[in-house]
């Protein structure tokens, strides 16, 4: 059994209040459709849980439509398009295999290049939507949301921004963002695998992946996934709770850094020099693959990620840090912590024994740490 779970990037653990309220749900046999009082009850925990997703996002409770999942709604999204997308380099696999958009650079700090993504809207018939994510699931590089929402309706483009990885971790304002639709994802933030959802601005409409019956307002179709969806809710709630809880995971995050610094003065973090989620480092040490550390920390009890969580268990160099101008090999040598809501500082200390063995073996120099 892993000993310290550092991968909440990929899969945060399930929050109590999630559990109760995802069991609690099953119990419904209610169709949220029907109109008798089984189905009646149903409606109300969706609604409810809608109320609760839109309250983390800064949305409007009407705007929010439920999917399976931030792929779903990322592909929901992108349909939207009539003369193609434009997205930022590092953006989530969900988005650049949806569609083969066109691709605006990365900085060397990890964020979008602002005024190349401004001359790649010049000109007419250019792209209609702009994709640019709030955080990216990698570095942690917050991206500048605002200014690209602004920069694309000036060139007459929509902007949809996935906060899958930034929803829960820092504050959320959609309004606030200019962004005329965003993703979400329940399992990012505790909340149960398999239910996500699409914000719209007021006005802006997609057209269905999924055609049947009138669900979500026939914007998708099929019966709602009752459980999940409160699991969902529920784990919004929390997050939203526990949003002041992130300047402690953050100070723990900062700690984790100066020890693996003091182990091995030559780890390289990648998107530090941004703003970052308070939760996630990215790094490597030359020489020491990232399969090899990742497979190595295991070993040890300690569960961290290597580039995306969504490539089938294949570990490749990572197109962010290649978008960022890190080169191959040492794209090849990173690996993601990311720390969450039930992180304490014994996981720190188990991560840390653990980076120490691993740079013993492989003949790393080690001092104490402090």
């Amino acid at each position: 059994m892993t000993a310290s779970y550092l991968d909440y990037n990929a899969t945060a653990p399930l929050r109590p209040e999630a559990r109760n309220a995802l069991i609690a749900a099953l119990e419904h046999p209610g169709n949220a459709s029907s109109i008798h009082s089984f189905g009646r009850a149903a409606r109300q925990e969706v609604e409810a849980a809608r109320e609760a997703v839109a309250a983390l996002a800064g949305a409007r409770p009407e705007r929010v439509i439920f999917t399976a999942g931030g792929t779903e709604a990322n592909n929901l999204a992108l349909r939207a398009a009539r003369r193609g997308v434009l997205a930022s380099a590092g953006e989530h696999d969900s988005v650049l295999r949806a569609c083969e958009p066109a691709l605006a650079p990365l900085t060397p700090k990890g964020i979008v290049d602002l005024a190349r993504l401004e001359s790649l809207l010049d000109g007419e018939g250019g792209p209609d939507v702009v994709a640019v994510m709030l955080a990216n699931n990698e570095t942690g590089a917050i991206q500048p949301v605002a200014e690209a929402a602004r920069i694309a309706h000036a060139h007459d483009a929509i902007l949809h921004c996935d906060a899958v990885q930034a929803a829960g971790k820092i504050p959320v304002d959609f309004t606030a963002l200019g962004a005329d639709s965003m993703s979400l994802s329940a399992h990012k933030l505790g909340g149960p695998q398999g239910a996500g959802a699409l914000i719209l601005a007021e006005g802006h409409e997609v057209e269905p992946l999924l055609r049947g019956g009138g669900q979500e307002r026939n914007r998708r179709a099929g019966t709602e996934n009752l459980a999940a969806i409160a699991g969902f809710g529920a784990a919004a709630r929390a997050a939203l709770r526990d949003l002041d809880r992130m300047l402690e995971i953050g100070a723990l995050r900062d700690g984790l850094e100066r020890q693996v610094l003091d182990l091995a003065p030559e780890a390289r973090f990648h998107g530090s020099a941004a703003p970052r989620l308070p939760n996630t480092s990215c790094f490597g040490v030359a020489g020491l693959a990232a399969e090899t550390l990742v497979m190595a920390l295991d070993l040890s009890g300690v569960a961290v990620g290597a580039g995306s969580a969504c490539s089938s268990g294949k570990l490749a160099p990572s197109h962010v840090l290649r978008a960022m101008g890190t080169g191959e090999a040492r794209a090849a040598e990173a690996i993601r912590v990311s720390l969450g809501w039930a992180s304490t500082g014994e996981d720190i200390a188990c991560f840390i024994a653990a980076w120490r063995a691993c740079l013993s073996r492989c003949g790393k120099p080690k001092r104490a740490a402090v």
